[in-house]
C-alpha cells in the first residue's frame, strides 16, 4: 500500500489528485481533465510512479509539493522564503493534519466532488506554522492560499519574504500566452514557447497594473478559443504581485504570489500572514477555461443578480467644465434615449477645475454647485435613472485643503514626497484617522445625495510608498486597507454598486472584483482597440462586468474616426453605455443609438448569463469574433469584425458554442457597407434585423459551429452583430 493517503476531487470535467503525505507537504499528482478511477487504480498509480532513491535512504527524487521546499531538495524558487534574524531560512515542514471539507480522511483514498483540502504543517525548530488550503470549486476552478504563522512565543520577528504556491501543469503544455500593455492599450497578447527556467510577469506598481498580464496561459501547441488543452493562472490581488511559470527537470508549474517589499511582513509571536488566492483553470480551449472564472464571479457578484443598467458617463461630454444646467439637460436627453444610470465624473468637488487640485476635498464645489449635488441627483431620478458619482479616494493633490491640514497623510519612503504622477500623491489609508475621514466622507455623500453607483478611480502607480512615520514599505497594508474600506461601504450600503477604474484597466483582478461590480477595461473607447481589450480581459471577467461604452465618432485617445454602427457593435457585448456628448447627435444618429439601446435592453439577459466565446485570434488576416451563448444553447449573440487588411474578400466565420443537433434562425444587424454589394452574402444583405421577424436562413448548429458562414472582409473596420435562435 502507498505510505500516504490520496485525495481525488472532481467537478465540472476537472480532476485534482493530491498525494497528502503523512509527514511531508502534499503534492498534486494530476490537475486537468476529469478521470475515472477506482480507489485501487489510484493506489496503483501512486505506487507505479514512486521512485525509491538509493537503498530507500539516499538521493530520493523530490516531487515538488504545493509549497516546494529547498530543504527537501528543490533548487528552484522555494515556496516559502522566511527567516528569523537570518536563521530558520530552510524550514523542514512536517504535516500535522490533513482535512477534506473539515473532516480527516478515514481511509487511504478519498474520492469526492468539489471540495477543499486543508493541510496544517509546521517546523517547531524554526517556530513556523503553515496552513495550506487547496480548493476545487463546483465550476472546476482551482485555487490555493497559504497562511504563515510565527509560532514562537517571543524573540525576533519572523520575516516573510515570499510565499509562492505551485500549481503543476503537464509538460505537454509547451505554448505560453500572456499579455502586456500600457495606458489605453491594455491586454496586448504575446505568445511564445515555454522555456527552461522561469518566465515571470512581475508588477511592483502598487496596483494590478496597466501592463499586467491578468492571466497567464500555458497549453498544448496551437491551443485556441475552442481547441487544445490549456491551463490559466491568476493571482487574485490588487497590489504588488507576480505570475510565473517554472520549467524544471520533469516539472512545469504556475507560481503565483504577492510581491513583498523588504521588511513588509514581519510577524511577531502569534501573528499571521495570509497570501491572496492563487487561481487555476483548465479547459479544452481558452473559452472553456475562462468560463470557470466567469462562473466564480457570477456566483459572488451582485452584478449578475439584476439587469445591467445602460449607463451614461459624462466625462468625455464635459470633462472638467461642469454646469448644472448643461448636466441636467444631458440627463433629460439620456433618459429619452433609454439610459438607466447617469454618472457624474471628475470635476464636481471643491477646487477641481483641472487635475492639479482638489483630490481629497470631497465636497461639491460651492462656486459650481451652490445647492450641492442633490438637485442634479433628484433630477436624474425624476428621469427614471440611477445617480452615480466619480471618486478617487486613495489619492490626494498637494494643492488641497486636506493635504495642507494633514501633510503627514501622504505615503513616502523618506522625508521628501515621491515624484508626482498626474499631480497626485497617495493618501495613507493605513492611518486610522485618514481611513476614518475618507470612509465617513464617502458614507455621507452616498447617504445625503442618494448615490447608487461609485466609479472608483486610481490614477497613479505607487512609487516609494512608505509609511510616513517610518518610511517602511506600505503597499501590502495599503491594499488591505482599501479592501476594508470597500467591504465597509458595501456593508453600510448593500445596494451600492462600485466600478473599479484605474487609469482605465489598471486594476483588474479577483481581489478587487470580490468587492466591485464591474471594471473599466480601458480609457480608450476606440472600437478597433476596444474589441481586443474586451476579448482578452474577458478571459477573466464575464461580459456583464466589463464597462463597454460608445464614445464620440473621433476617438479622444487615438484620433481615429468610426461610424456609429461600428462603435455600437463593438460595445454591445458588455455592460453597455455611452461616454459622449449626446447633445451633438444628429437626428438619424439619435434614432440609431436609441435602437441600439433598446436592443441591448432586450438581449442583456443573454449577455449577462451566457457563456462567452471567441474566435479568430490566430489569424490576423481573418475576421475576429466575440460572442455569448445561452446556458441551454437556445440562442447566441456574436459580434464579428473585419481585419485591418487581408488578401481575401470573404472568409468563413464559425459560430462556436451552439448545439449540433438544433436548428437556428440567423438574423443580424450589419452596416450599410461591408464591401461591394455583389460581395455581400444574402444572409447578411437580406437580414430582417437583429432578432426581428422576416425571412431569415435556418441552419443546423453543426453547420454553423463546424463550417460557418461566409463573411465579407473587403472593407476594414466593419462589424456585424449576429443573433441565432433555436427554432425547434
Amino acid at each position: 500500500m502507498p505510505t500516504s493517503p490520496l485525495i481525488h476531487l472532481s467537478a465540472a470535467g476537472v480532476s485534482l489528485v493530491v498525494a497528502a503525505e503523512r509527514d511531508r507537504l502534499p503534492a498534486i499528482l494530476h490537475w486537468g481533465a476529469a478521470i475515472v478511477a477506482a480507489d485501487a487504480d489510484l493506489q496503483a498509480f501512486a505506487l507505479a510512479e514512486r521512485r525509491r532513491g538509493i537503498d530507500d535512504v539516499s538521493d530520493v527524487p523530490y516531487r515538488p509539493s504545493i509549497l516546494p521546499e529547498h530543504a527537501a531538495g528543490w533548487f528552484g524558487r522555494p515556496g516559502l522564503s522566511v527567516h528569523t534574524a537570518g536563521a530558520g531560512w530552510a524550514p523542514q515542514l512536517r504535516v500535522r493534519r490533513v482535512r477534506v471539507d473539515e473532516r480527516e480522511p478515514d481511509s487511504e483514498v478519498t474520492q469526492t466532488g468539489a471540495g477543499r483540502i486543508t493541510v496544517d504543517a509546521g517546523d517547531p525548530g524554526a517556530g513556523i506554522d503553515v496552513r495550506i488550503e487547496l480548493e476545487l470549486a463546483p465550476a472546476g476552478l482551482v485555487r490555493t492560499r497559504v497562511r504563515v504563522r510565527n509560532a514562537a512565543a517571543d524573540g525576533e520577528p519572523l520575516e516573510v519574504q515570499s510565499v509562492a504556491p505551485a500549481l503543476p501543469v503537464p509538460t505537454r503544455a509547451t505554448d505560453v500566452l500572456d499579455f502586456a500593455g500600457r495606458w489605453a492599450h491594455e491586454r496586448i497578447p504575446q505568445r511564445h514557447a515555454v522555456v527552461r527556467g522561469t518566465h515571470a510577469r512581475t508588477s511592483r506598481r502598487g496596483r494590478t497594473g496597466l501592463d499586467a498580464t491578468t492571466v497567464l496561459a500555458a497549453g498544448v501547441p496551437g491551443f485556441s478559443s475552442d481547441a487544445g488543452e490549456v491551463w490559466l493562472s491568476h493571482v487574485g490581488f490588487s497590489g504588488d504581485h507576480e505570475h510565473a511559470l517554472d520549467r524544471d527537470d520533469a516539472s512545469l508549474a504556475f507560481r503565483g504570489s504577492e510581491v513583498l517589499l523588504p521588511g513588509e511582513v514581519r510577524l511577531r509571536g502569534g501573528e499571521e500572514y495570509e497570501t491572496p488566492w492563487i487561481h487555476g483553470s483548465y479547459g479544452v480551449g481558452l473559452d472553456a477555461a475562462a468560463a470557470r472564472f466567469h462562473a466564480h464571479l457570477r456566483g459572488i457578484s451582485r452584478s449578475s443578480r439584476r439587469d445591467r443598467p445602460v449607463t451614461l458617463n459624462v466625462w468625455e461630454a464635459v470633462y472638467f467644465d461642469h454646469d448644472p444646467a448643461v448636466l441636467a439637460d444631458l440627463a433629460v436627453q439620456a433618459a429619452a434615449l433609454g439610459v438607466e444610470r447617469f454618472v457624474l465624473d471628475d470635476g464636481w468637488f471643491r477646487g477641481r477645475r483641472d487635475d492639479r487640485a482638489g483630490l481629497g476635498d470631497w465636497e461639491p464645489d460651492p462656486t459650481v454647485w451652490p445647492d450641492g449635488l442633490r438637485p442634479l441627483a433628484d433630477e436624474v431620478r425624476r428621469q427614471g435613472m440611477e445617480f452615480g458619482l466619480w471618486v478617487e479616494p486613495e489619492m490626494i493633490n498637494e494643492d488641497s485643503d486636506l493635504a495642507r491640514a494633514h501633510p503627514d497623510w501622504m505615503l513616502r519612503a523618506g522625508p521628501e514626497l515621491p515624484a508626482r504622477y498626474r499631480f497626485q500623491q497617495v493618501l495613507d489609508l493605513t492611518n486610522p484617522d485618514a481611513f476614518a475621514h475618507i470612509l465617513g466622507t464617502l458614507d455621507g455623500l452616498i447617504t445625503d445625495i442618494g448615490v447608487a453607483y461609485l466609479k472608483w478611480d486610481h490614477n497613479r502607480d505607487l512609487v516609494a510608498a512608505g509609511h510616513p512615520a517610518t518610511g517602511a514599505p506600505a503597499v501590502h497594508d495599503q491594499t488591505l486597507a482599501l479592501y476594508r474600506m470597500l467591504d465597509e461601504l458595501r456593508a453600510r450600503h448593500p445596494q451600492l454598486e462600485i466600478e473599479s477604474c484605474a487609469s482605465g484597466g489598471g486594476r483588474v483582478d479577483l481581489g478587487i472584483l470580490a468587492r466591485a461590480d464591474r471594471v473599466h477595461p480601458s480609457d480608450s473607447h476606440d472600437p478597433i482597440d476596444r474589441f481586443h481589450i474586451l476579448r482578452w480581459t474577458g478571459l477573466l471577467v464575464p461580459p456583464e462586468m466589463m464597462g463597454s461604452h460608445v464614445a464620440s465618432p473621433v476617438s479622444s485617445v487615438t484620433g481615429r474616426t468610426h461610424d456609429l454602427h461600428y462603435r455600437c457593435a463593438v460595445a454591445f457585448l458588455g455592460h453597455f453605455g455611452i461616454e459622449w456628448d449626446i447633445r451633438e447627435l444628429a437626428a438619424d444618429d439619435r434614432a440609431a443609438l436609441q435602437r441600439w439601446i433598446a436592443d441591448y435592453r432586450r438581449f442583456r439577459g443573454l449577455i449577462q448569463t451566457g457563456a462567452a466565446v471567441g474566435g479568430g485570434e490566430l489569424d490576423p488576416a481573418g475576421p475576429a469574433l466575440r460572442g455569448v451563448v445561452a446556458p441551454d444553447r437556445g440562442e447566441g449573440l456574436f459580434t464579428i469584425v473585419t481585419p485591418a487588411t487581408t488578401p481575401d474578400t470573404l472568409s468563413r466565420v464559425r459560430l462556436p458554442g451552439l448545439a449540433d443537433e438544433r436548428r437556428y434562425r440567423v438574423t443580424s444587424t450589419a452596416p450599410e457597407s461591408l464591401g461591394p454589394p455583389w460581395q455581400v452574402p444574402d444572409w447578411l444583405r437580406l437580414t430582417p434585423g437583429l432578432g426581428r421577424a422576416g425571412d431569415a436562413p435556418v441552419l443546423s448548429g453543426s453547420m454553423l459551429r463546424t463550417v460557418g458562414l461566409e463573411f465579407p472582409t473587403f472593407h476594414p473596420e466593419r462589424a456585424a452583430v449576429v443573433h441565432v435562435a433555436a427554432v425547434d
